[in-house]
């Protein structure tokens, strides 16, 4: 890596930091690993996979990926993805949406409300309400 390379990674670290309040960017951070490590195998933030990508998950209308055939449990849901919602899914998605691809779970709400993080980090502002 060269060293213009690694000063405009650095940069770019410092600009999230500063837009982000401290606990959000860390938690950001530790929720980009987790999200590697427990949803990476089906999903990604840019592709389909298994599973719908995740960027701009949050705020987004349900089952409305483009591209991404969804199965009719998570078709049947309404509403967005917002962060109460996300936690709720990845508490128990089979409670949510019974029939549904997705299995996994997320017991510890630190790790669920990180992974949420980091994908509200990858996602547009929400509108106020």
């Amino acid at each position: 890596m060269t060293g213009a390379a690694i000063r405009a990674g650095l940069q770019g670290a410092v600009a999230l930091a500063l837009l982000l309040p401290a606990p959000a960017f860390a938690q950001a951070t530790d929720g980009k690993a987790l999200y590697e490590g427990k949803c990476g195998g089906c999903h990604s933030l840019d592709a389909n996979r298994i599973g719908p990508a995740h960027r701009g998950v949050v705020g987004r209308r349900i089952a409305t990926a483009p591209g991404f055939a969804y199965s009719p449990a998570i078709k049947k849901l309404a509403g967005v993805w917002t962060p109460a919602r996300l936690d709720q899914w990845l508490q128990a998605p089979q409670k949510l949406a019974p029939g549904s691809k997705m299995y996994l779970t997320i017991p510890d709400a630190q790790k669920r409300a990180a992974i949420i993080s980091y994908l509200a980090s990858a996602s547009p502002s929400m509108p106020k309400r």
